[in-house]
């Protein structure tokens, strides 16, 4: 996807995210993030925001911490969320196509990596304010969705942090029934690896889970159950996905 697109989508899914979490109320619980309310949905992803458009604005060679969460709740923490996803917009919208900075997994530029993240970022916690508020979550379009697996699986389960693994070497494959993806993720007391689209790890699959594009994405960043998603093969892998696959902040 282009870097246009993904900045474009961040804008829109941050709109709809603060939409949700108004009509829910900041005091709601977070379904699909157990122990959250919205008001710690909010502070989260509006910290993640402003640490990110800090990279992109002052361009930062190493990690650099974020700022922290604020004491803030009702109508001024709506304002503050809303305030820094529009810095976040504008500052990906304003940024050069060279623009270097630090980023935490291979991407082809800088840039993009952040327009990526963040559009993905803000979709998954549109997706929890959404839950919050009840009703069915707005779709994810397949390529978008596409996207948003390949980046889990390609990016962060494929850093020495991801907490997936087996003794026994495993290999789960993913199908998105309504597109030509498959990805093939070799499980192993390594980090996961994983091929796409006809890549080849040299052995049969032991547990296949198939759905469309958006409910592979949904199931694999644990936001529906596994039961949404057709499985065939060896339960445990699933399990052992969903299990240990969480992406965590600290």
């Amino acid at each position: 996807m282009e870097i246009s697109e993904h900045v474009t989508s961040l804008s829109a899914e941050g709109l709809s995210l603060a939409a949700a979490a108004r009509d829910a109320g900041t005091d709601t619980p977070v379904p699909t993030c157990p122990g959250w309310r919205v008001r710690d949905l909010l502070r989260h992803t509006g910290m993640v925001h402003r640490w990110a458009a800090a990279f992109v604005t002052e361009g930062h060679r190493t990690y650099h911490p974020d700022g922290g969460e604020p004491d803030l709740d009702g109508d001024d923490l709506l304002d503050w969320f809303g305030e820094g996803h529009g810095l976040l917009v504008e500052a990906l919208r304003a940024a050069p196509a060279d623009l270097e900075c630090w980023s935490f997994f291979p991407a082809p530029s800088s840039l993009a990596f952040w327009a990526r993240r963040q559009a993905h970022e803000t979709r998954i916690h549109r997706v929890d304010a959404e839950s919050a508020r009840g009703g069915p979550p707005a779709p994810v379009a397949p390529a978008h969705a596409v996207d948003g697996i390949d980046e889990l699986l390609t990016g962060f389960h494929a850093r020495p942090r991801s907490r997936v693994r087996t003794d026994v070497a495993r290999t789960l494959r993913v199908r998105a029934v309504d597109t030509e993806a498959v990805w093939d993720v070799r499980l192993s007391t390594d980090p996961p690896r994983t091929v796409r689209d006809g890549g080849t790890l040299g052995t049969p699959a032991d547990c296949v889970l198939s759905g469309t594009a958006e409910e592979l994405f949904l199931v694999l960043w644990n936001r529906w159950p596994l039961s949404s998603v057709a499985l065939r093969g060896d339960r445990e892998i699933a399990e052992l996905w969903c299990d240990h696959s969480g992406i965590t902040w600290s």
